[in-house]
């Protein structure tokens, strides 16, 4: 018998831990005498290519995973431009939906309200607590753009996990999905007898603050190491425990940070084709938000860092971004305003609200107009001509998920301005063949982000996620396109690439964590950025097939 030794840093003393032992070949007369790892990879991959529905394939890789890992993220990294929108966006929105009609068996943990005084307990029933590194937590207020789904967002912590460990090489058993379950206030759920959630309306605010501190509280003392992922919180609850917790645990919330780095990144890129177009300096781009909720404020808070970075004062930033919520142009005369919104209203318009989309393109004239709505088809025919009757090349982007709910399709983007659109949205879109040449559809998928935020994070062993970090994501997302994907137009690298760019944002993520003073890990201060990377590439977890 072979006992293999790995070394691990501890507080700054290396220490030897014993290696997990290599995967157990199955024994002579348990499988098909001519049963082989790789055609058997190739047999699972026709599996489920032979289903019809996206949930179907969904159902499918659920199980796949629970019964071996090691094939399923062999397939997701072999085929991530396939599989990727099927345990993730879109699929993901459908799955969560059906959650209960298809919940086949346990995964992640569920705390509920009722919970509330013994949730250390709850949290210690975790059967892997000293490999827990990762956390995605979600109460399902509001699940992508699809509503309060209750304990059914559970399937949006676990597919953020799953892209977790493909993306970045997390150690699927370093994760841990958890879904508060705090009530529900959609009664169709609650009249739904195979719901698997509380049977009661969302607690109040006192409460639900309440059980969020010892919550908290309970999750650092039982797990030091752990990072924690807000997800799809309602937008009041986003903001209110994004700014309760952040400064006290390494926390962030995805839906604010990750959706404005990723977006950012891709804005980076697009503003400079568009200024070559139209000779504009970068630091003169005028940006429209149509969607001021959680994520759209996230967004243009985030943004504020690209007029930043061209030299601009932080005022001067904010005065770059206009909003649009549901009653027209945000502005400080208009009346009561919800907080969130009140940074970026305007106060150099004092007219009557102004309701109408065309109308507000004609006064603000963006350069940019980005969509996080979730109204499907806002961006009519109209609309985009009128981006492109005042830009050369227009940047345009849908970034509502699901698919379904994208204010406006590739192909319409790509057709009502000729083919000059700079696009990026929430959900993929086909490629689009216009005038003898193959345009490629970006996506701001936060896919490109958080993983390798979160890698950084927890090798740095990061006691705050802090805006120089995510800012760093960003950064590093935006440089990494190769030559040839920046001669083919497209904003984000290929998705294929997602470890090799998860690594390289992992680096960038560390020593923006170690400039601003909030890393446990010593040991990497004095590596140069060839031997950190050195250094991460091998803590990426691969499958053992």
């Amino acid at each position: 018998m072979t006992i293999i030794l790995t070394p691990y840093w501890s507080n700054g003393v290396q220490k030897l831990k014993l290696a997990p032992p290599p995967p157990e070949k199955q024994r002579r007369g348990l499988v098909p005498a001519n049963f082989a790892d790789d055609i058997h990879a190739q047999r699972t991959l026709a599996q489920l290519r032979s289903k019809d529905q996206p949930l179907e394939k969904y159902i499918f890789l659920s199980r796949l995973k629970s019964d071996d890992p090691d094939l399923f993220y062999k397939l997701c990294l072999e085929n991530m431009p396939e599989i990727t929108p099927i345990i993730y966006t879109p699929t993901v929105g459908d799955a969560c939906i059906q959650f209960s009609q298809i919940y086949r068996r346990p995964e992640g943990l569920y705390i509920s309200v009722k919970d509330k005084g013994n949730i250390k307990n709850v949290i210690k029933n975790w059967s892997k607590i000293d490999e827990a590194r990762i956390s995605v937590v979600t109460d399902g207020s509001r699940i992508l753009g699809l509503g309060d789904l209750g304990v059914n967002g559970m399937g949006i912590s676990i597919g953020k996990l799953s892209l977790y460990v493909a993306g970045a090489g997390i150690r699927p058993d370093s994760t841990m999905p958890i879904c508060l379950d705090l009530g529900t206030n959609n009664q169709a759920f609650l009249d739904d007898p195979f719901y698997l959630g509380l049977r009661q309306k969302r607690v109040p605010e006192q409460e639900m603050d309440e059980f969020m501190d010892e919550f908290m509280r309970e999750m650092t003392l039982t797990f030091p190491k752990m990072m924690i992922q807000f997800e799809d919180f309602s937008t009041d609850k986003a903001f209110r425990y994004l700014d309760r917790y952040r400064y006290q645990y390494p926390v962030f919330n995805d839906d604010i940070q990750g959706t404005g780095a990723v977006v950012l990144s891709g804005l980076m890129n697009a503003a400079k084709l568009s200024s070559a177009a139209s000779g504009m300096p970068l630091n003169s781009h005028r940006i429209l938000f149509f969607g001021a909720g959680s994520a759209g404020v996230g967004v243009a808070t985030q943004l504020m860092s690209f007029f930043t970075l061209q030299g601009l004062s932080v005022e001067e930033a904010r005065r770059r971004i206009w909003l649009i919520d549901s009653q027209g142009l945000v502005y400080e005369s208009r009346g009561r305003l919800a907080e969130h919104k009140k940074y970026f209203a305007r106060n150099d318009y004092t007219g009557p609200p102004m309701t109408d989309i065309l109308d507000i393109i004609d006064y603000v004239k963006p350069t940019a107009l980005l969509g996080l709505s979730t109204i499907s088809g806002a961006f009519t025919p109209e609309v985009i001509q009128a981006m492109a009757g005042i830009n050369p090349r227009p940047i345009i982007f849908p970034l509502s998920n699901p698919v379904r709910l994208s204010e406006c399709s590739f192909s319409d983007a790509v057709h009502y301005t000729n083919g000059t659109v700079l696009f990026a949205s929430g959900s993929p879109f086909p490629e689009e063949d216009f005038s003898g040449k193959t345009l490629y559809p970006g996506q701001g998928n936060n896919m490109y982000i958080f993983p390798g935020l979160g890698l950084g994070a927890i090798l740095a062993r990061a006691t705050q996620v802090t805006d120089s970090m995510v800012e760093a994501s960003s950064l590093g997302l935006a440089n990494s396109l190769t030559a040839e994907e920046r001669a083919l137009g497209m904003l984000y690298p290929r998705i294929e690439r997602i470890r090799e760019i998860s690594a390289d944002i992992a680096m960038q993520v560390i020593r923006a964590a170690q400039k601003a003073g909030v890393t446990r890990s010593p040991e990497l201060d004095s590596k140069s950025d060839s031997e950190l990377i050195a250094f991460i590439k091998p803590k990426m977890w691969k499958p053992a097939l």
